[in-house]
């Protein structure tokens, strides 16, 4: 369990020795060892003690505050450790244009790559689905990254590839299921707001992975600076979007797992996930993050949790000069 999610709404997570309680009413819903645990998301009315945020802190653990809704309240984060030699060069780094500029292009090649290999295995399961010109659009996209002369050109591209994979994505689901467009903040639509919730906690994942190898998730080379904003974890989003929340939804929504009532419309006119829902979309989003794929560069198949960790710390070799770029993870 490396993330622990606490949906029951009124629980309070505890300390005891070395393990971790779930509590409501004086009982234990579910106790699991301190040493298991990497992150804790903590939704709507779940609390902890004070005992339980020192134990999680000085093991490292960094905890997330989100609302019913799916919205970040905030975080509890761990201290960066020692390394300060390892953020100096993260802070230089993120102020060479030609290195954010390098990362960026392997950051969109990941996600847009990643994406159109998704695009494919649905359109060989669909063989009746024509795909107009999507697919074409999404290679456009490829073969002009390396031509990018900044980020912003950079990031026109990722806009186009993504509006490309979301315009075929509408395609593959469905009916009851449609969606006009990607929406977020409020996600207008229950498809939306499942990949909004799943990338709300694929960014903790990703945050939860650069703290544990000493980066600082909010100092980024693709994803601009803004307050409160934790850049890093997003670029290091983006190759993982359409691989792990992506699937995830697909197979909840074309397998029947979820249905139109667990979701409800909120009063800013927002679709969410009820307390049922929720619960059955963190038991497939954790499977997900357990699934176990080969990772080319390590040799061998590791869960994606992992895989998270192992990214970070490749792009950490980059940061401080032991790769000489970054190499997404891309799933075939």
């Amino acid at each position: 369990m490396p993330t622990l999610y606490v949906t029951e709404q009124g629980a309070r997570l505890e300390k005891e020795y070395r393990r971790l309680l779930v509590t409501k009413d004086d009982q234990v819903l579910l106790a699991v060892p301190l040493s298991h645990v990497t992150h804790v998301v903590l939704i709507g009315r779940a609390g902890m003690t004070t005992p339980a945020i020192h134990a999680l802190l000085d093991a490292g653990v960094g905890v997330s505050l989100l609302s019913w809704t799916g919205r970040l309240r905030g975080q509890l984060l761990p201290g960066l450790g020692g390394n300060l030699s390892l953020r100096h060069a993260q802070y230089a780094r993120a102020q060479d244009p030609a290195f954010c500029l390098a990362v960026g292009r392997a950051i969109v090649q990941g996600k847009l790559r990643n994406s159109r290999n998704a695009l494919r295995r649905l359109l060989r399961s669909r063989p009746r689905l024509e795909p107009g010109n999507s697919l074409e659009r999404l290679r456009e996209s490829l073969t002009r990254l390396p031509q990018a002369r900044d980020l912003d050109e950079l990031r026109g591209l990722e806009g186009m590839g993504a509006r490309a994979y979301f315009s075929l994505l509408r395609q593959v689901v469905p009916r009851e299921w449609a969606f006009p467009r990607r929406s977020r903040r409020p996600p207008r639509d229950p498809f939306n707001a499942l990949l909004s919730f799943g990338y709300t906690l694929l960014i903790q994942n990703l945050l939860a992975a650069c703290q544990v190898v000493g980066l600082d998730p909010f100092d980024g080379f693709f994803h601009g600076d803004k307050y409160n904003r934790p850049a890093l974890a997003l670029d290091l989003v983006e190759e993982f979007r359409s691989p792990v929340v992506d699937s995830v939804v697909l197979d909840l929504v074309n397998h029947g797992r979820l249905r139109p009532d667990d979701f409800q419309l909120g009063r800013e006119g927002g679709y969410y996930l009820t307390a049922r829902g929720m619960r059955r979309f963190l038991w497939a989003y954790n499977r997900r993050l357990n699934t176990r794929v080969y990772h080319p560069r390590v040799g061998r198949a590791l869960s994606y949790q992992k895989i998270f960790e192992v990214q970070a710390r490749l792009l950490r070799k980059v940061i401080e000069g032991e790769e000489p770029v970054y190499r997404p993870f891309l799933r075939r």
